[in-house]
């Protein structure tokens, strides 16, 4: 990425910062009431304070161990799930119908059922992150085989590979940009989830102690939470981005630069202000 745009990106971000300081240090009440709101002077103060105590650290660790257990079962089974439903048809008719009709259900929705069914609120807590993640990964990984097309397969079961051979050489390795992508799409569900999760039968987490300063009035600590929920969804999100490039380096990238102008000018067409030049004549015999 160019200096340019770095620079760009970090100007949005000041620019952000300094109209929300600027709207509650006013006491702003246009329709939106901002006189409610902390400053961010009084965010960062309190953010300073929470990297100071071991409360703090200890709901991160806890947040993060839920969604790195539940986001890598998630990316396990999705993508194993995925692949038999594409590629086998008793997979299709048998897990099939089954996903569709579990997948429009919200994962936070089966918070009843993991405390029924789990042992603990932490195993609960997990599932529901699992399950957020699974049907996004299962979904894209399902479509990204069906896409390819089968004039690689014939070709490796031409030269004598078997069906091991044509899913590692052919089926996963092609179907990674769209893994990649329902991955991406899962991790930033699962810290909804996960945060939802913590915040209605968490015992720590993120998400908990953002819902428990609410309760207790203490609006900074409430922005401490979802600045340090921002900070880690974009931590995962670029860990995950990062994988996927990693993964798919051989892929063709495009160039990030655009053309410069004498590139731009030199593709252009001949417009009627520059003439064409004119074409050599063959010499007659």
């Amino acid at each position: 990425m160019s200096a340019g745009r770095r620079l760009i990106r970090a100007a949005s971000l000041v620019a952000a910062l300094g109209l929300w300081q600027l709207l509650t240090s006013l006491d702003v009440e246009l329709w939106l009431r901002f006189g409610q709101f902390p400053t961010v002077g009084e965010v960062a103060s309190a953010f300073g304070d929470r990297l100071g105590t071991a409360p703090y650290w200890q709901d991160l660790a806890y947040s993060l161990r839920r969604i790195v257990i539940g986001f890598l079962l998630a990316a396990v089974l999705g993508v194993a799930a995925g692949t038999a439903i594409a590629r086998s048809r008793w997979a299709a008719d048998l897990l099939g119908p089954l996903m569709e009709v579990a997948r429009p259900i919200p994962a936070i929705a089966l918070v009843p059922v993991a405390i029924l069914l789990l042992p603990s609120n932490e195993q609960g807590i997990v599932f529901i992150t699992f399950t957020a993640a699974f049907f996004p990964v299962l979904v894209s990984t399902r479509h990204a085989v069906r896409a390819l097309t089968p004039v690689w397969e014939e070709a490796v079961l031409t030269m004598g590979g078997g069906r091991l051979r044509v899913l590692s050489s052919v089926v996963l390795p092609g179907a990674l940009p769209g893994i990649f992508g329902g991955l991406s799409v899962g991790i930033g569900v699962a810290w909804i989830c996960v945060i939802s999760a913590e915040m209605i039968s968490g015992e720590y987490g993120v998400g908990y102690r953002t819902w428990q300063d609410y309760t207790v009035v203490d609006y900074p600590g409430v922005f401490v939470g979802m600045v340090t929920i921002g900070a880690l969804g974009r931590l995962t999100s670029t860990a995950v981005e990062f994988l996927g490039r990693r993964a798919t380096a051989w892929l063709p990238r495009p160039p990030e630069r655009a053309p410069s102008r004498a590139v731009r000018r030199a593709a252009a067409p001949p417009t009627l202000s520059s003439p064409a030049p004119a074409l050599e004549k063959e010499p007659v015999s």
